[in-house]
């Protein structure tokens, strides 16, 4: 790929987020240069499938989200494989690893989460795994290929990360164990009831689950190997490998680099504008509108990466819109158990009102604030969650059908007529959104 010295738009991570933006960008400009830099080498791909790599077979093809000649039919120049180290907002310059400038007019920082790595003896061991991105699942794969026998594993955090990979591990043949801190594995996405259900169906292929404790230290009995692992309570847990799950947190190493105003994430406008001109942030690394809560947080979830950046992309281009919010959002299907959980899952006060129907391996979960939904969780059977999930995002009131949204034979005919005359009338990109581990995709730009 020739020099990039200067371009319109610079675009720092080729994710959800940075696709998003490039993509609405080319809807306005047709001309303007962008640019996407990434420490990754590969392009854009679906990290929710790294799973699905890693348990075989599942080629990086299939992985690709977007197609093969996206870049070049955009008009995109990639920078692939190469670390930024450096954002100076008034020169309007990043700086990369090599020490090569690049000058930009637009920036957008889409830089994603990094693993948060405890501090621990023995992390430097052979056979210590993060897992976040391709080339962990690679090395995970890779070490898996060297062993005839039946290889013990311990994964450290019991949320998505964790249940993600445990999975992928569990079709490998690995024997694996899950341990965490909390008093229940996906606590900050489920509740004790839901966190249960998925419970059962990993001790059903034999995973063992440990709450309540923390790893202490890797134990190794060979020089260089990781040999277990030490609790808190005295425990040793026998493993040829480890993998640590515990979590992401933003990347703000540019944001601060720039002096631009983090908190908990690079913090930003409804337009996804920091606090630096021409500067705009979106994706993991954003702490952007929640509609649920009113206000700013990290909301690490591919839809809302895609839609922050999309808003971020116009913006850049100067077409002023406005993100309409995100919010804690998930679907998953581990182990064979369906569920679905958006907005606050557990009331944080008693001016909430809940109400449950369980049955038959199905629970459903809704949480009310004055009549409107702030949030849900459904396990076994999801079918009906896009429509919860609608009434939440338009803020309906639904206080004269609130039993109804947990009922076996819930639908649009539950709602008042003029409500669902108007889903049907106008779908809801959220209803799709809800019901897929990442956007649908986009219609390529060309010439």
């Amino acid at each position: 790929m020739p020099a990039v010295n200067q371009v319109k738009y610079l675009i720092i991570g080729n994710s959800a987020g940075g696709i998003g933006a490039a993509e609405a960008i080319r809807e306005v400009d047709r001309v303007g240069a962008i640019a996407i830099v990434s420490d990754e080498p590969y392009p854009a791909y679906s990290r929710p499938l790294i799973s699905e790599y890693l348990a075989h077979p599942y080629p990086v093809e299939k992985m690709l989200y977007r197609k093969p000649d996206f870049y070049e039919k955009n008009k995109i120049k990639t920078i692939l494989g190469e670390k930024s180290v450096g954002v100076k907002p008034s020169e309007h310059t990043l700086k990369l690893e090599s020490g090569r400038l690049i000058k930009w007019q637009k920036l957008l920082l889409a830089t994603g989460g990094a693993p948060i790595i405890p501090s621990m003896e023995g992390m430097q061991l052979k056979g210590v795994f993060t897992y976040n991105k391709l080339d962990d699942a690679k090395a995970i794969d890779e070490f898996l290929n060297k062993y005839r026998r039946t290889v013990k594993a311990v994964v450290i955090g019991g949320g998505l990360i964790g249940v993600s990979v445990t999975e992928a591990l569990v079709k490998r043949g690995v024997e694996v164990t899950i341990i965490e801190m909390k008093d229940y594995i996906l606590n900050t996405i489920l509740d004790t009831e839901a966190s249960a259900l998925e419970a059962d169906a990993l001790s059903h292929v034999g995973v063992n689950i440990i709450t309540g404790h923390t790893a202490t230290k890797m134990n190794s009995h060979i020089a260089g190997e990781v040999s277990g692992v030490a609790l808190d309570d005295g425990r040793a847990l026998p493993a040829d490998m480890v993998i640590i799950a515990i979590g992401v947190r933003p990347r703000l190493d540019l944001a601060t680099s720039g002096k631009i105003k983090t908190n908990r994430g690079i913090v930003v406008d409804r337009t996804m504008a920091t606090s630096s001109a021409d500067i705009y942030a979106c994706g993991d690394a954003a702490e952007a509108y929640d509609f649920v809560l009113g206000e700013n947080r990290p909301t690490p979830v591919w839809p809302n990466a895609y839609e922050g950046g999309r808003v971020a992309g116009l913006n850049m281009a100067g077409k002023k819109t406005e993100y309409a919010g995100g919010t804690a959002m998930n679907a998953l299907k581990y182990f064979g158990l369906n569920i679905v959980s958006a907005g606050l899952v557990n009331p944080p006060d008693n001016t909430y009102e809940t109400i449950i129907a369980r049955h038959n391996g199905v629970y459903r979960k809704v949480i009310l604030k004055k009549g409107k939904l702030a949030g849900f969780a459904f396990a076994g059977d999801i079918e009906k969650s896009g429509i919860i999930y609608n009434l939440m995002k338009d803020g309906i009131n639904v206080n004269d059908y609130k039993q109804a949204l947990v009922a076996d034979d819930f639908g649009l005919a539950s709602l008042p007529e003029a409500a669902w005359r108007a889903k049907l009338a106008k779908p809801s990109a959220s209803a799709v959104l809800i019901t897929t581990t990442e956007p649908p995709e986009e219609p390529i730009i060309g010439d």
